[in-house]
């Protein structure tokens, strides 16, 4: 669950609160089912990786803000409609989201490798509703168009990362180039519409001009 917060950013952090833990967050999956991946009813936990190993263990990218949580769900569904049931979970070394699993019915290198890009849901019912109006499942934002003040469309929003100090919009500009990252406040983001499919930002003036090279870079 993302969490906008009330106040702007302060200088160099990314201004908003970490998830509760247990709430679902940064979304950006690229191998949902269309029918999953639309299906409001559903909301996007977490992703297989690569198999890991020779024992039937598969990397696992959580989208639960702690990402030992998604274990705590039961059984999960896959994007080709798969129960998929999570007997055991460890973490992973290189990145606190990423996961090392075992999955009820795998075992051996390539059952775990045929796992691969799955996509991991649960139903919405099971997750409760957010607690006021500065809370929303990080999967409902994904997709969002991004418009300013003025409704001229700026981009969308490709994912809701949080790497420790909090919530940030991902954002993919409409005429191309790279994606941006804009604290999820609400001086930044002063209106979500999620029945419109869109959100409206004040962004900086830079928001989108390339990064400036590190003085490392220029030795």
């Amino acid at each position: 669950m993302a969490r906008r917060s009330p106040r702007s950013a302060p200088p160099g952090s990314s201004g908003v609160q970490r998830d509760p833990a247990g709430a679902p967050r940064p979304a950006g999956a690229s191998a949902a089912a269309p029918d999953l991946a639309g299906d409001p009813a559903f909301v996007l936990l977490g992703e297989f990786g690569r198999a890991h190993g020779l024992q039937g263990e598969v990397r696992l990218k959580s989208y639960t803000a702690d990402p030992m949580a998604i274990g705590s769900y039961g059984p999960l569904t896959g994007a080709n409609g798969r129960a998929i049931a999570l007997t055991a979970l460890r973490p992973a070394s290189g990145a606190p989201d990423m996961l090392i699993a075992r999955v009820s019915g795998v075992s051996g290198r390539d059952a775990a490798e045929a796992l691969n890009r799955l996509a991991l849901y649960v139903r919405r019912e099971c997750l409760g509703a957010p607690e006021d109006e500065d809370e929303f499942f990080s999967a409902d934002l994904i997709g969002l168009a991004v418009v300013d003040a003025a409704g001229t469309r700026l981009g969308t929003i490709r994912a809701v990362p949080n790497y420790g100090g909090g919530d940030l919009l991902e954002i993919e500009p409409t005429g191309g180039g790279a994606a941006a990252l804009l604290p999820f406040t609400r001086a930044f983001v002063p209106k979500v519409d999620i029945a419109a499919r869109e959100v409206t930002i004040d962004p900086p003036d830079d928001l989108f001009a390339p990064a400036k090279p590190s003085p490392e870079d220029e030795v």
